[in-house]
């Protein structure tokens, strides 16, 4: 058998577009015959220093060729690559290195003090810091090709979960999972094989690595990498670097289109933005459009490697709010508890099923078989589907209010707040009430110098939803709690914010 998978694309790329750009990281460019290059000899190094078949790498460090250097390389090996979030704290790594049982972790310079204190404390054998040994390492190691078998069946990644409530889990997604999902993206994004992708979003997250970087790797298109998302840099990328498509959460476009340089950038070159975490405003959508640009749309989870729905720009406002349809190799249902399709306009959980879903969670077989129904992996989240077959994501089943006997979901409450012109961000979340159970309260941010009137939010509400609904009470706040990829931390948002 021969290589079929990931650690196969550097040299499949290599042998049809070995001069043109792959990476772009500062200053430097790299192309896709020194990808292959550099990938080969980390794997040598690697297999040198003994790591085997089936054996754990983990890398830590924000955007960065070697970050893809270091997958490629492992999946050249047969090794699991695990990208490790850079936001996390030491004991927080910790427990991922161990629960991975990684034997060789690669790693920025700005995380040397971490790595050091942890030595000893968890399994790891190899360590290698990214810069000038790290460039000896590769320049001492041969280029032969690597004979090594790899299935498309066999364990590519573990991937953790958020961890945005209790312990995160290792999503194991094989090498066909993420060819699958790869493949899903060429064919619902037209991505071309000149794109010029901006990678702002974290590599280590599903989204920047599975529905970005790798789609576009796949097609041979260029990868820009910025180390974080910057609005002003964005911009600045964009202009100079003349990206054709960038993927962001809402969060992010809206801090690029408050920029000062916002009305007068030059985004001539983007034809692509897409969008994910959770729905675009329309507030948001129209001030693109009125640059010219419009919005797709997905929703995905790591343990489906993660794509499932998707939104073109075509109907991004007939469906304003919508999540879209299954991508062409998924197949998505929304169920009742006992498995049975709801109807329209009812709501139920999202079940997913197809090439891209994960085998399971790494050394937990009952949380593995707890998330699956008869092959069909249960997101735990609530959607409701119209007539055409469009998905509108309701929330996570997890996050209802129960009150007086009715279910309100947050994000329902949340979209209707994020219409008015002050309020930039929004979390709502349940309190206790003595007589309903429980009611919404508002989390809000406001937009900068803007004075948010909590009486006057409220009442901009009446009408537009049921009273039961409508929050009991407003918070305003500077922030919100959010992961390395955007997503909110409901969980913390009720700790600081959920007492009387």
């Amino acid at each position: 058998m021969r290589n079929e998978g990931l650690g196969s694309w550097p040299v499949r790329r290599a042998r049809k577009t070995p001069h043109r750009t792959a990476l772009v990281h500062q200053d430097r460019t790299i192309s896709y015959a020194e990808l292959y290059e550099r990938t080969t000899r980390l794997a040598h190094a690697l297999r040198t220093a003994g790591i085997r078949h089936g054996d754990r790498i983990a890398y830590l460090g924000a955007n960065h060729p070697s970050f893809l250097e270091t997958m490629f390389a492992s999946g050249m090996l047969g090794a699991v690559f695990v990208p490790l979030n850079t936001r996390l704290a030491a004991p927080e790594i910790a427990f991922q290195l161990e629960d991975a049982g990684a034997k060789a972790l690669i790693h920025a310079p700005s995380h040397s003090g971490m790595v050091e204190g942890l030595r000893g404390r968890t399994d790891v054998m190899t360590h290698i810091a990214v810069g000038p040994d790290y460039e000896t390492l590769l320049q001492e190691a041969p280029a032969d090709p690597i004979d090594q078998p790899v299935g498309l069946d066999d364990l590519c990644i573990i991937m953790y979960t958020s961890g945005t409530t209790g312990r995160p889990k290792g999503a194991m997604l094989t090498h066909a999972n993420l060819t699958w999902n790869a493949v899903n993206v060429l064919i619902d994004q037209d991505i071309a094989s000149d794109e010029v992708a901006l990678v702002s979003a974290p590599l280590f997250h599903t989204a920047g690595l599975n529905m970005l970087a790798l789609p576009v790797l796949l097609k041979g298109g260029a990868c820009v990498l910025a180390d974080a998302f910057d609005p002003g840099g964005t911009l600045d990328l964009i202009e100079r670097r003349r990206i054709t498509f960038m993927f962001g959460v809402p969060a992010m476009f809206d801090q690029v289109a408050r920029h000062p340089r916002w009305a007068d950038a030059d985004l001539s070159s983007v034809r692509m933005l897409s969008c994910g975490g959770s729905p675009v405003p329309i507030s948001l959508i129209a001030t693109y459009q009125q640059r010219g640009l419009t919005f797709m749309q997905g929703y995905g989870m790591t343990e489906a490697s993660p794509g499932v729905l998707f939104l073109d720009a075509e109907h991004a406002v007939s469906k304003v709010g919508s999540a879209g349809v299954q991508h062409f190799f998924s197949d998505v249902r929304v169920v009742l508890p006992d498995l049975t399709p709801v109807a329209p306009g009812e709501t139920g959980e999202v079940i997913v099923c197809g090439p891209h879903v994960m085998q399971g969670y790494w050394g937990l077989p009952e949380e593995t078989a707890a998330s699956f129904a008869d092959g069909w992996f249960r997101s735990g989240d609530a959607a409701r589907v119209d007539e055409d077959g469009y998905a509108t994501i309701v929330d996570r089943l997890g996050d209802t209010i129960i009150s007086g006997g009715e279910n309100i979901y947050p994000a329902e409450v949340e979209n209707a707040l994020l219409t008015h012109p002050d309020i930039v961000e929004c979390a709502v979340i349940g309190v206790p009430d003595d007589k309903w159970g429980e009611v919404p309260r508002a989390v809000v941010v406001a937009r900068e110098g803007a004075a948010l009137d909590p009486d006057e939010v409220l009442a901009s509400l009446a009408g537009r939803l049921a009273k039961y609904k409508t929050p009991k009470s407003v918070v305003i706040v500077d922030t919100l709690p959010r992961t390395a990829s955007g997503k909110l931390l409901k969980a913390r948002v009720r700790s600081m914010h959920g007492a009387d």
